[in-house]
Order: C-alpha cells, then sequence, then structure tokens
C-alpha cells in the first residue's frame, strides 16, 4: 500500500460523495453545497492510494491565528491504517505556528484527537445550530 498525501483541492464529486455516504455523514446528501465547501476551504488534504480517493479533511482559517478542522473522514475500509493520522499531522503541520487550532469531535473520534494532542477547551460547552441529523 503506498499513500500519496496532497494538500491540493483536485477532487471530484463522485468520489468524495463515496466517502461521505461511507461514514453517513448528512453532507453527502448536498454535494451540490459540499463540493464548493471543500474546494473554498483555507487547505484541503487528500489521501489516495493507487490513485483512489481514501480520506479527505479540510481547514478553515484566518490566517493568522486560529485553524478549524471541521472535516476529516477516512473510508471505512481503509480505517485502522494510519490513514486519518498523516493526513491531521499534514494538517496541523501547515498551521502549527497558529495560537488556535480548534475542531468539534464525537464518538470514536474524541480518543482519536486526544492522541493527536487536542483536548478539551477548558470548560467550554460545544454549541451550534445544525440542520443534519447525523448526531
Amino acid at each position: 500500500m503506498r499513500l500519496e498525501l496532497s494538500l491540493d483541492d483536485e477532487i471530484e464529486t463522485e468520489e468524495v460523495i463515496e466517502i461521505y455516504k461511507a461514514n453517513d455523514w448528512s453532507s453527502a446528501e448536498k454535494p451540490e453545497l459540499l463540493i464548493p465547501a471543500l474546494r473554498n476551504s483555507d487547505s484541503l488534504v487528500t489521501a489516495r492510494i493507487s490513485g483512489k480517493l481514501v480520506g479527505i479533511g479540510n481547514a478553515l482559517s484566518d490566517g493568522c491565528l486560529v485553524v478549524y478542522y471541521p472535516h476529516l473522514l477516512v473510508h471505512p475500509e481503509y480505517q485502522g491504517q494510519g490513514i486519518g493520522r498523516a493526513m491531521m499531522k499534514c494538517l496541523q503541520q501547515k498551521y502549527k505556528s497558529f495560537h488556535q487550532q480548534i475542531l468539534v469531535a464525537d464518538g470514536n473520534a474524541i480518543e482519536f484527537y486526544k492522541r493527536m494532542g487536542f483536548e478539551r477547551a477548558g470548560k467550554t460547552e460545544p454549541m451550534w445550530i445544525y440542520s443534519g441529523n447525523d448526531h
């Protein structure tokens, strides 16, 4: 297995939707919004094996102090092989000098992000206005 990571926006709608559906993310039902959102991110990281998209993640940032990581997905058939870790390290390398690196995690992702160095931010309470139904 040769993993290829790239910080780019070279994605095809069908391959992205496949990963989002495989992970049961509701944004897969809105490709007309999801694809432009990903392409307009400050950073987009992709993971490919033999040209096949197996992982994707993005970052939104003010360019100076704060970066937010909203999406990091690995196709379920490829999870547990270090792909998510490699993509997150790639993003964190780009933003290593930033004052804040922020994300929202739930389920099994919590332990993954703790292993990546993230911790609960003080006594903060996660809050959102959300139109999805997958959480």
